[in-house]
């Protein structure tokens, strides 16, 4: 089995609205998005960050952070 730090993403499935907004995370509507942000980071590097981070708060009352990694097209959820 593989091992994961704590603090190392994970894939989430997320469906997101026309503005990239997520409205699900692994199946859970999201009730509310609390916070958004982006970080552009290593840019000088072979490897850029430019990820958009979102907050949420799941159906289920759960708190979710999920970010769309825009260099790689893909979701993923961060311990927060």
């Amino acid at each position: 089995a593989r091992t994961q730090r704590l603090d190392e993403p994970g894939p989430a499935l997320v469906d997101a609205g026309f503005d990239g907004v997520p409205q699900q995370v692994d199946r859970q509507l999201v009730a509310l998005v609390r916070e958004e942000w982006r970080v552009v980071d290593r840019w000088w590097t072979e490897e850029p960050v430019h990820r958009r981070y979102f907050d949420t708060v799941l159906e289920d009352g759960r708190c979710s952070v999920v970010f769309y990694d825009e260099a790689g097209g893909s979701w993923f959820t961060q311990a927060a």
